[in-house]
């Protein structure tokens, strides 16, 4: 997945306001928070979080060294006619000389300021760039200009709608934004179209089941996460990579056992599981790992792993041909584990039949150590 960052600006105004941006962020999720260099100590008390900081020193305690505020970036200081004896550029070119990470700050109030911004670029790990009248077009024309380059783009965005249109500007869109508001409401649902934005959804199949039946005992892997799912919302596992089925959470209420909207009855231990771009093997999954979600439009989310439970059941194999190929998963052999059909419908595997339709993930190349590869492989 191309992911995307979301930062908080939280360097002006009195501290218990900027005290608020931050914690919020903290709740919500934000990958980095701009502050100015005398507040990085008490913003780390507040919570773990990587701080972005206004600072000319490489004493400075940020993650990121911001430069630019104060100086030319924001037109407190004039652009000087040569660019190359800018005080904000000379100063990002020592600072990652030394091996520290720096971002530019630029106020885009002209196209000598978007030119400034493009070239103080090459000097910076990110470049983050505040719209005043017009936020479009030097953001297209940076996009355009440095998409070649080892740098970041950062666009300044006051709501979660100017969020989603810098995301999306010229397909790739920026890399992330810097999002200034004091509203909870606008930070948590930045957060959410940036955890969106970049993630392309998966092309899912509909897969015709030819063979259903009972294999006998064996270790099958219960993966519960830190995230809660809905109904056609599972995870993609199966006995070969090249065929993944959609494995539906018990989100759905069960005269049997209550409802586990956190959980994915997924397989047996020897089953991929969809992780990103990659593949695992259940039985590797442990708490903290990443896992991907997925549901039966193919749109895909990051979640988390927050435990896996291994037990020993009875066991069910699934096969369906797709492509003239056959693909195949084992599951538990129980009504509460759900496969999705072809019109996005939960179906339990005892209820599956021949001729029966369900949704796979399914690739011609194979994987080697969970990686695609191009060369034969050949599972059974």
């Amino acid at each position: 997945m191309n992911m995307k960052s979301v930062w908080i600006k939280a360097d002006e105004g009195r501290w218990d306001d900027r005290k608020d941006r931050i914690t919020t962020g903290l709740e919500s999720g934000v990958d980095y928070v701009l502050v100015d260099g005398s507040d990085i100590e008490r913003t780390r008390e507040l919570g773990d979080i990587k701080i972005a900081a206004f600072a000319h020193d490489e004493r400075s305690a940020a993650d990121i060294i911001v430069v630019g505020k104060g100086s030319e970036g924001d037109g407190t200081k004039p652009l000087p006619p040569d660019f190359s004896g800018s005080f904000d550029i000379i100063t990002a070119t020592r600072l990652k000389d030394k091996g520290l990470k720096v971002a530019g700050y630029v106020v885009i109030r002209n196209k000598q300021y978007e030119e400034f911004a493009a070239k103080l670029a090459e000097a910076c790990d990110y470049i983050i760039t505040i719209g005043t009248d017009w936020k479009i077009i030097p953001l297209e024309n940076l996009i355009a200009g440095l998409h070649d380059k080892d740098v970041q783009i950062i666009s300044g965005v006051r709501t979660s709608e100017e969020a989603k249109l810098s995301l999306e500007t010229m397909e790739h869109g920026s890399d992330g934004v810097l999002l200034d508001t004091d509203d909870p409401g606008e930070i948590k649902k930045t957060v959410g179209i940036v955890e969106r934005a970049g993630v392309k959804d998966l092309e899912l199949s509909a897969a015709i089941i030819t063979k259903v039946e009972q294999v006998g005992m064996g270790d099958r892997v219960c993966v519960d996460t830190c995230n809660l799912m809905t109904s056609g919302e599972g995870m993609l596992v199966g006995s070969q990579s090249c065929g993944l089925f959609l494995v539906n959470s018990e989100a759905d209420d069960s005269p049997y056992v209550a409802s586990r909207p956190f959980r994915v009855n997924a397989g047996a231990v020897h089953a991929y599981v969809l992780v990103g771009e990659k593949t695992k093997y259940l039985c590797e999954l442990e708490a903290g790992d990443e896992i991907t979600i997925v549901n039966a439009e193919g749109e895909q989310r990051k979640g988390i792993v927050g435990r896996v439970k291994i037990e020993r059941r009875p066991l069910m194999l699934v096969e369906a041909e797709l492509n003239g190929k056959t693909v195949k998963t084992i599951v538990q052999n129980a009504e509460t584990i759900k496969l999705v059909s072809k019109g996005g419908k939960p179906v339990a595997v005892t209820d599956l039949r021949p001729g029966d339709e369900v949704l796979v993930r399914f690739e011609e190349i194979g994987r080697h150590f969970g990686m695609k590869v191009e060369e034969t492989i050949i599972e059974k």
